[in-house]
């Protein structure tokens, strides 16, 4: 698998410089809380942090003093503490999704060798913001700034699948309308909920016909509310991208939760 190439270069550098080992064994105890969906026992703890009781315990004061830890008083089990909180929410609060998805983007260019790009969702729908081409490139009308239609492209369909309804909804009566008039589909509500429900069940937005002889697929990203945020796409011509469309799928799936998890997505 390939790493993320700023995630490769921390790597690097961390094993040539040296560091204070008991800081490193202590985050492992805080690195199993934050894993953990339910606060733990010290014995699990400990256990989840490959350490004995007694050892745990002893890192375990000082995090608590740290603020990183916290101990119920009743029931004894351990949490993380209100300074885990804190820098989590700083950390989030600088993060900026674009940002964070540029060496993922690149990482699924290099997977699966297909044209890929990067959506949010803008006052108009969802706009692209990121675009890496391969040397041959594909589908030249789109670039960075192209407005997605919601009803038509893998990409809108990934926003209109994922976000609430209230969002998209006036953007969809108008589009449905643009396309009973030219003759496009889908042309009612009905013809749209099966494409939803099926992009539900796939997990990722799939195309074949918006652009005439390219085929799309759009994953969404989301954050630590939970939220989609970024569509991951990837582009190709239909022949050879629908040849290898179930492991085009899985890698963007892959990377998607990947680049979500940096977003502080469980």
């Amino acid at each position: 698998m390939i790493q993320p190439r700023s995630n490769v270069a921390l790597a690097g550098r961390a094993k040539t410089q040296q560091g204070v080992q008991s800081v490193e064994v202590g985050m492992r105890l805080v690195k199993a809380l934050a894993a953990a969906s339910d606060p733990l026992m010290l014995k699990d703890l400990a256990a989840a942090a490959r350490m004995p009781p007694a050892k745990a315990h002893r890192y375990l004061v000082s995090l608590s003093r740290a603020g990183l830890v916290q101990q119920n008083a009743g029931t004894g089990l351990y949490e993380l503490g209100p300074f885990a909180v804190d820098l989590g929410l700083s950390a989030l609060g600088r993060l900026s999704p674009v940002a964070a998805a540029e060496p993922f983007l690149e990482e699924l260019r290099q997977s699966i060798r297909q044209t890929v790009a990067l959506a949010v969702w803008g006052a108009q729908g969802p706009v692209i913001v990121r675009w890496l081409a391969l040397e041959t490139p594909v589908a030249a009308t789109l670039r960075v700034g192209s407005v997605m239609p919601l009803t038509r492209s893998a990409t809108g369909l990934a926003f209109l699948s994922y976000l609430s309804e209230h969002i998209t909804d006036p953007f969809v009566k108008d589009e449905l309308a643009q396309n009973r008039r030219a003759g496009l589909k889908p042309r009612n509500r009905e013809d749209l909920s099966v494409w939803v429900a099926e992009t539900l069940n796939r997990g990722y937005a799939l195309t074949s016909d918006f652009i005439p002889g390219i085929s799309g697929i759009a994953s969404p990203v989301f954050d630590h509310s939970r939220a989609m945020v970024l569509a991951l796409i990837t582009l190709g011509y239909t022949a050879p991208f629908m040849a290898d469309r179930a492991r085009i799928g899985a890698e963007i799936q892959r990377i998607a939760r990947s680049l979500s998890n940096r977003l502080g997505w469980r």
